[in-house]
């Protein structure tokens, strides 16, 4: 017992045993709870009289970081901070200077770090990131800056990008206006002033430094013989007919997000900047060159001017809104959905330019990371573009760490949203360090359990095993696309929603320009990465070009994986074990000369099973083909089958003749036959051609209707009351189905159960449409697929079924390119319920040969006496271990059965 006034008793308690810890613990968390949180401790608080704490000692003994020293409270509010902050998203902003970063991460609900953290998990820094600092991140890290992004930003290192593609690809690139790169193109500058002068024409160049910003040491130069050619500049083509907004020439200032470069995810804002010059515009003249507040568009230049403008809106001053301008454009009659096409592809074009570079120095930085895995960089660009007379969009640069400076309202309200909106798009999630750490330890332990590439490079394989090691290359390639496919697809859906006001451009929805851009990076590649171009070009053509869905790859999936299967039983030296929770196969006799020869091509397996069953030989259950037949036909099957073996009894309003009730020793030896009808004899009047092949598929539709399952020792209307009563009681039975199809029963045995569907389904096939040779039928085809899709994932396609909504092998069908009749679709849909009700047999068979006991209603029944309900699953090892399987299964069928054959008519 507690004692509130005498902690040491509670101690001594402890000691001796008769505390138990467990409820120690918890009434200290209580009074840590109330301590901080209830209106009481409160009050307690305001009176400056510490709470009593009655467990100091025991309080010492599970927390050493608590003592009874006086400053529990200084201690236990330092341990609700560190539960707090664990659980919480870290960002160390101490990089950047911008105040509206860190206003919107804390909108967020982030924590800020009051240091230089290198744990949290986003770092903001407004400067250059070494690739260092890159390469020491870890998987649920994000970080504002890509490696290789300088290849686009430095505008000497695009201006030499841009010049080497448009070599190659001078109609896709001209957006980009002629730029030299000095001192190095000092001569091509100074022959193309020259061809010019020669033809009467003149131009105006631009010079500014490689790598200035704020438009620092920019002028105009009309003679290039007064550009210094020793010093490092570059010279660009001016714009001398730029597009005026009420008289004034303006760039727009574009932001993009940039989230991953492996693969390349691109977005675009829906708002920017208007940047107008503070003096009205004149055309390039040696008179007004030095004017720069005329010829600049520069935000840092023009607020110098005293004729510089704070608008009180977004539509009005010398800084405005891209909103504003798309509606300056529609009032004049522009084409505004056409120019941000123009500007969306010079953006994706500029970046395919830059994808090279920036994708092998990732990589290079990022060497354990797989392909499509959660990138550790993103990147806000800030693009500058120049329009034209002709609404054509310009490109002068692009800015790495553009300015998130709020001198003005508009300023606050676009970038603000730029960086929320970004944030968000990253998804970062406090569980993400777990969950990244997890799966980085699940990589590389798959890395160590996978074989040498030694072993499989020499020479001492076999033919089998080099098949089947190709075969788990290639599964294993599928399972990557099939993991690509499903987390872009739900990438996309998380960007659908959270996208904000980006709007992602690439990749594209429109098919013809995604097969476009994958064209451009492939030759991109090929320009400034020659090297890696022919290992990449399938990669890229996989990433960016994929006209394969999730189905297809599943369906192919499933075909490889029956390949593996057929290699691994092709070269084992004996059958594989029969089914453990099934009967053996009985010795069956041999069949008269006068039965059919086609039934020698019966079981064989389509695409699937290599080995050819012996002449005669019977699956455990069967199924009753039963068709539409002639009066003749009729007689020949009841002769016949009174020379092979007796049939089990017929169903009353089948049509078909009852045979006489089997004996005990005889439904002891047709224990799981097929009830197979008579031979039919080929009609060599009636030729193939003059039977439409629609026809000839609904008559197979009837077929497989009257086809029923076996249940060894009982007949058809006993085998669908035990189906009716498996339905009825199906929440009790689903989880013992689930666990003996799916976990208990391997690949072959699954194989086996459906096998028994299949080569019965060949039989009517074979009988219907006259044919040996089925194989290259194309309803044959049709329903191999719905079986290589029942045996997908391990069984888990058949499983499927069986839910509400269990039509997912339907669509193998609606992702292909052939048409399928309904005939067809029915034909398949029937097999699906054959292959289920197979199962339910199987599975109730199994179950009473393990126990020696039947299920009637919700209760199992063994003996007469009522026993727990745990058959069905596995349970009762050894119960009836001893049974004699004769006699136990006429004692259940009189038992379980005598009322209701009574009631059916049925002996």
């Amino acid at each position: 017992m507690y004692s509130a006034t005498d902690p040491v008793k509670n101690m001594a308690d402890y000691r001796a045993g008769r505390l138990h810890p467990s409820s120690s613990l918890s009434s200290i968390a209580s009074v840590d709870r109330d301590r901080d949180l209830k209106p009481f401790s409160r009050a307690i608080h305001q009176a400056n009289s510490p709470p009593y704490d009655p467990y100091p000692a025991l309080r010492s003994m599970y927390r050493p970081d608590v003592t009874d020293d006086g400053d529990e409270d200084n201690k236990s509010l330092s341990l609700k901070k560190r539960r707090k902050k664990r659980g919480q998203i870290t960002a160390n902003l101490s990089g950047t200077r911008y105040d509206i970063i860190r206003q919107m991460v804390e909108h967020l609900g982030y924590t800020v770090t009051k240091e230089d953290d290198p744990s949290s998990f986003l770092i903001w820094n407004d400067a250059f990131v070494s690739t260092e600092k890159i390469s020491e991140l870890k998987p649920f890290q994000h970080i504002n800056h890509f490696p290789g992004m300088g290849e686009v930003t430095r505008k000497d290192c695009l201006a030499r990008n841009m010049t080497k593609i448009q070599k190659v690809l001078k109609e896709e690139y001209s957006f980009s206006p002629l730029t030299w790169v000095l001192p190095g193109d000092t001569t091509a500058l100074i022959n193309y002033a020259k061809d010019l002068k020669a033809k009467k024409k003149y131009r105006t160049f631009i010079v500014k430094p490689p790598n200035g910003s704020q438009g620092h040491g920019i002028g105009l130069y009309r003679n290039v013989e007064k550009i210094p050619p020793n010093e490092p500049y570059i010279v660009q083509e001016y714009i001398d007919k730029p597009l005026l907004i009420e008289g004034y020439k303006f760039d727009l200032r574009i932001y993009v997000l940039v989230t991953s470069c492996d693969p390349l995810r691109i977005f675009l804002y829906k708002d920017g900047l208007v940047r107008l010059s503070t003096e009205k515009y004149l055309p390039p003249q040696e008179n007004n060159l030095n004017r720069l507040f005329m010829h600049l568009t520069n935000y840092s230049i023009n607020k110098h001017n005293e004729f510089y403008e704070k608008g009180s809106t977004t539509e009005t001053g010398s800084k405005r809104s891209i909103q504003f301008f798309n509606d300056y454009l529609r009032r004049n009659d522009y084409d505004v959905v056409l120019l941000w096409k123009n500007i969306s592809d010079l953006i994706i074009k500029t970046m395919v330019v830059s994808m090279p570079h920036v994708l092998h120095a990732y990589r290079m930085c990022r060497p354990g990371a797989t392909a499509n895995s959660d990138s550790v960089c993103f990147e806000v660009l800030g693009f500058d573009v120049i329009i034209d007379r002709k609404l054509r969009p310009w490109l002068l640069e692009i800015n790495r760490s553009p300015s998130f400076g709020t001198d003005e309202k508009i300023d606050f309200d676009i970038k603000s949203g730029v960086i929320e909106d970004a944030l968000r798009l990253l998804n970062i999630k406090p569980t993400d360090k777990k969950r990244n750490l997890a799966r980085q330890k699940a990589e590389a332990q798959k890395r160590l359990l996978r074989p040498s590439k030694r072993s499989e490079m020499s020479g001492d394989l076999s033919e089998a095993e080099k098949k089947r090691l190709s075969l788990e290359k290639r599964k294993e390639e599928l399972k990557d696309l099939l993991s690509r496919i499903r987390k872009n697809a739900a990438r996309e859906e998380f960007e659908n929603k959270h996208s904000g006001g980006f709007r992602r451009i690439f990749p594209t929805a429109d098919r013809h320009c995604q097969e476009m851009y994958t064209r451009l990076i492939m030759t991109s590649f090929q320009t400034f990465l020659s090297s890696r171009a022919a290992s990449m070009q399938r990669e890229i053509e996989l990433v960016y070009n994929n006209k394969l869905r999730e189905q297809q790859v599943l369906d192919m999936l499933a075909e490889c994986q029956t390949d593996d299967e057929k290699c691994s039983q092709s070269y084992q030296s004996r059958d594989p074990k029969p089914l453990s929770s099934m009967p053996s196969i009985a010795p069956q006799p041999e069949y008269n000369e006068d039965d059919d020869d086609d039934f020698d091509e019966d079981d064989d397996d389509d695409d699937v099973a290599p080995q050819k069953p012996r002449r005669g030989q019977a699956h455990k259950y069967g199924l009753y083909p039963g068709s539409a037949l002639s009066a003749s036909r009729q007689t020949q099957q009841k002769a016949t089958a009174t020379r092979s073996r007796p049939n089990s009894a017929q169903r009353p309003l089948s049509g078909r003749p009852e045979s006489r009730p089997l004996s005990q020793a005889s439904r002891s030896r047709s224990v799981g036959r097929v009830s197979k009808p008579a031979p039919v004899i080929p009609n060599m009047e009636d030729p193939l051609a003059v039977l439409r092949e629609e026809e000839l598929a609904e008559k197979t539709l009837l077929a497989l209707n009257d086809m029923r399952i076996k249940f060894p020792g009982k007949n058809d209307s006993e085998a669908e009351w035990i189906l009716d009563k498996l339905h009825e009681n199906w929440k009790f039975h689903k989880p013992r189905i689930a666990s003996y199809w799916l976990v208990k029963l391997d690949s072959i045995k699954r194989r086996k159960v459906i096998d028994i569907v299949r080569s019965n389904v060949r039989a009517v096939i074979q009988k219907v449409w006259k044919l040996g040779d089925i194989d290259n039928l194309r309803l044959m085809r049709v329903i191999n697929r719905v079986f290589n899709r029942l045996l997908w994932s391990h069984g888990q396609g058949l499983w499927n079924c069986f839910s509400p909504s269990g039509n997912s092998w339907e669509t193998i069908f609606s992702k292909s390119s052939d048409t399928i009749s309904a005939t067809e679709m029915n034909c398949c849909r029937r097999i699906v319920q054959l292959c289920r009700d197979c199962l339910l047999i199987v599975y109730q068979f199994a179950a009473e040969a393990k126990t020696g006991a039947s299920v009637q209603g919700g209760e199992v029944h063994q003996s007469g006496t009522s026993v727990q309900r745990k058959l069905l699953s596995g349970d009762g090892e050894g119960v009836g271990s001893n049974w004699n399987r004769n006699r136990a299964v006429g004692q259940r069928v009189a038992q379980l059965y005598h009322t209701r054959a009574e009631s059916l008519g049925t002996s």
